[in-house]
């Protein structure tokens, strides 16, 4: 295989698709599986039962599918899987899962995740999200579709940050972060809704106006959660073009466990 650098290690068993080039020094294990398309940079570390599909660029001095940082781990088969098309800079770390949860870690398509980002054990990153620089996911932290993490944002362990979050710089993330909202701060609060970004993303106007008073409901109206989602509830016979929407913030409160940012 021509693409693979002569001083690079690819351990007997690993499936390597032709078209995959791999930098010089690097390591890939025996149970790693790297889909069409994907380039490997120099010196990094491709181990444990990886799978990673198909045009992902991973950059110099990665690690991928290390043991997890958890004391409980033990050396069972888990997994960590990537999906396609994700770009994943220096010094990043992607460990696998354990047998505690669903023993996989999950990064989907389309991810910009930036230099020295860690994800933990039985994380799932969904598609298009962006991880800046030193972003920290703790073990079993879900970041749904598009949302944004900030540099040096820490996400404490099981917390649920919804789609198109925005969190900023810096920010201490302890409690769920529902769709749409914009956080940051230690201790962290709601600042509002990303806006911007649902416009960048073809949001209608009158998506954007039913988003807005859901918003409005939830942070702004002084209710208990019990009495804004029964509010929530109704707003779709008056903004029907946001229904949709409004379901995704109810059925992410539905299953919250750590709390919402509020």
């Amino acid at each position: 295989m021509s693409n693979i650098h002569p001083t690079a290690i690819v351990e007997a068993g690993a499936r390597i698709d032709p078209s995959v080039t791999v930098g010089p020094y690097t390591v890939i294990g025996p149970h790693v599986s790297i889909g069409a398309g994907t380039t490997v940079g120099a010196h990094c570390v491709i181990e444990g039962r990886t799978t990673i599909g198909a045009d992902n660029r991973v950059f110099q001095f990665v690690s991928l599918g290390a043991a997890p940082q958890d004391k409980k781990y033990a050396g069972e088969p888990t997994q960590l899987v990537i999906g396609d098309r994700n770009t994943i800079r220096e010094f990043c770390t992607f460990n696998l899962g354990t047998t505690q949860d669903r023993g996989v870690t999950t990064i989907g398509d389309d991810n910009w995740i930036m230099a020295y980002v860690h994800i933990a054990h039985d994380c799932v990153v969904g598609n298009q999200t962006i991880l800046a620089n030193n972003a920290t996911l703790a073990g079993h932290v879900q970041v749904a579709d598009q949302a944004i993490i900030g540099g040096l944002t820490g996400i404490h362990q099981f917390v649920k940050v919804g789609a198109h979050v925005m969190a900023g710089f810096a920010s201490h993330i302890s409690q769920d972060v529902p769709p749409f909202m914009m956080v940051d701060g230690n201790p962290l609060a709601v600042r509002g809704l990303n806006l911007e970004g649902l416009r960048r993303r073809g949001f209608s106007t009158a998506r954007v106006a039913g988003i807005k008073q859901m918003h409005r409901v939830l942070y702004r109206q002084g209710l208990t959660l019990e009495a804004a989602r029964a509010a929530m509830a109704e707003l779709p016979a008056t903004y029907p073009e946001a229904a949709a929407d409004i379901a995704l913030v109810l059925a992410f409160l539905d299953t919250s466990t750590r709390g919402i940012a509020r």
